[in-house]
C-alpha cells in the first residue's frame, strides 16, 4: 500500500465516523422513544405526556440544563430561541425545548388538570410571551427551515407580527387561516410537528 492509499483509507474512516455520528444525532431528534407512554389499557397506541415538574403557575420559571422536555427528552437550554412552558392548576407543569413539543403536549397531555398559564418564546422578539394569548403560524415546509426537531410553529405575541410573517413567508402559500391560538391545537395540528412522538 502506498502512502497515498493510506491517506485515502484514513480519510474514508474519518468520513464514515462523521456520518455515523450525524445519523445518530438526527435519530435522537426524530425517532421514536420507547420510554414514552405508548398506549393505555384499551389498547390505543396513541402516546400521552405527563407533567414533569412542580410549577408555581403565576409566573414562568427559569429554563435550566437539568430540565427535560416531556415530549422529546431534550433540555430546553439547547434551543433557547424556541422554549415554552406551562403550568397546570394542580401545581404541576412542563418545560419544552420547542413550540412543536408544546403543541404535542397540549394535544396529548395525560394530566386531567386544566392549564393555568403558559409561556412561549416570541419568534421575532425572542421574549417570553403568554402562550395562551399568542398567535401561532402553522408552517409546514420542512425543506425551508433549519429548526430543531425538524419543524416548529412560529409563535408571536402580537397578531400583526404573525400576519406579517405569513405575508412575507415565501416557502409555501400561507393565509390568515394558518394563524391559530393555543386553544386551537389538537392532535391533527400537533401531528404536523411531532408525528413520530404522538
Amino acid at each position: 500500500m502506498t502512502e497515498r492509499d493510506g491517506r485515502l483509507l484514513e480519510r474514508r474512516r474519518l468520513l464514515g465516523l462523521l456520518g455515523t455520528g450525524a445519523v445518530a444525532g438526527i435519530a435522537g431528534c426524530s425517532g421514536d422513544d420507547e420510554s414514552d407512554d405508548t398506549g393505555d389499557e384499551n389498547g390505543d397506541d396513541e402516546r400521552t405526556f405527563e407533567p414533569n415538574m412542580e410549577h408555581p403557575g403565576d409566573d414562568p420559571v427559569d429554563f435550566t440544563g437539568d430540565q427535560d422536555c416531556p415530549v422529546c427528552g431534550m433540555p430546553p437550554t439547547n434551543y433557547s430561541r424556541w422554549n415554552a412552558q406551562l403550568a397546570h392548576e394542580d401545581g404541576t407543569g412542563a418545560i419544552f425545548d420547542t413550540t412543536g413539543c408544546l403543541f404535542a403536549y397540549v394535544a396529548a397531555t395525560a394530566s386531567d388538570s386544566p392549564i393555568e398559564n403558559a409561556w412561549t418564546m416570541d419568534y421575532e422578539t425572542r421574549d417570553l410571551v403568554d402562550a395562551t394569548e399568542a398567535y401561532y403560524v402553522l408552517i409546514t415546509d420542512e425543506d425551508a427551515v433549519d429548526d430543531p426537531m425538524t419543524i416548529n410553529p412560529r409563535a408571536f405575541g402580537d397578531e400583526a407580527d404573525a400576519l406579517e410573517f405569513v405575508e412575507e413567508w415565501d416557502a409555501e402559500e400561507l393565509t390568515e387561516d394558518d394563524v391559530i391560538g393555543l386553544e386551537d391545537v389538537d392532535r391533527d395540528v400537533a401531528m404536523i410537528y411531532r408525528a413520530s412522538r404522538l
